[in-house]
């Protein structure tokens, strides 16, 4: 039996019920053979929300307050598609941990101002003592740069948390910023020998795969020293 961490991000709940209940039944599916803790980010919608927090002239502070609370209405949304996690979202890293240490699987969004839910998702695997952090997110791994916006970015199949760590420490920390993973998150997956894998949650078979640590083949990228 393995404890494994899930950072779901925000992207995942914009394509409604339907998809939300395949992960849910994904998830349920791994927690009959590893204890599972899945944390939610917020996605588009927090994004919105802290742009508007941020023209009406809200401090950064205030606008990371208005992305937690988004990122505990994904996380509820999601505790409906799967009774079997313990019965209430975590509000503390603390709190998830007495909650995990009763079910074997819980649910949480945010925590603290400044911490994104990536970071968050870190700092709770190295409390539960994981083996793997899988980030469920919008894209099939890690690029050199966004392949969004950078179409010829080189795909990263395997890389030590130093590779990525240089690749983070070149974007902007600010509310609402959206990038791969959290520089902050890889530097306490990397002090804790915590593996990292990328997906595209967009692809089912893909998640289920990693969830049952079944070999890669490219199909999502790996992190570790």
């Amino acid at each position: 039996m393995h404890t494994i961490v899930i950072s779901i991000g925000g992207s995942v709940f914009l394509k409604g019920a339907e998809y939300i209940m395949k992960i849910a039944r994904i998830i349920d599916g791994a927690a009959k053979e590893n204890r599972i803790a899945v944390t939610v980010g917020g996605g588009r919608v927090a994004r919105e929300y802290i742009q508007i927090g941020r023209e009406l002239g809200g401090d950064n502070t205030t606008l990371d307050e208005l992305g937690i609370y988004v990122t505990r209405i994904n996380a509820r949304l999601l505790m409906l598609a799967l009774p079997s996690a313990y019965p209430r979202i975590a509000s503390s890293v603390e709190e998830a941990y007495e909650f995990f240490s009763l079910r074997g699987l819980v649910v949480m969004g945010g925590t603290t101002p400044g911490h994104t839910t990536d970071a968050v998702s870190a700092m709770l695997a190295e409390k539960l003592r994981a083996q793997i952090l899988i980030n469920v997110t919008n894209v099939d791994g890690l690029y050199e740069a966004d392949p969004k916006t950078h179409p010829d970015a080189k795909k990263i199949n395997h890389c030590t948390y130093d590779d990525l760590i240089n690749i983070l420490t070149k974007s902007e920390l600010q509310a609402g910023t959206n990038n791969i993973f959290d520089l902050l998150g890889a530097k306490i997956l990397k002090r804790a020998g915590i593996k990292l894998i990328i997906l595209n949650g967009e692809k089912l078979d893909v998640f289920q795969d990693a969830l049952q640590l079944k070999p890669s083949d490219g199909r999502w990228s790996e992190v570790y020293d």
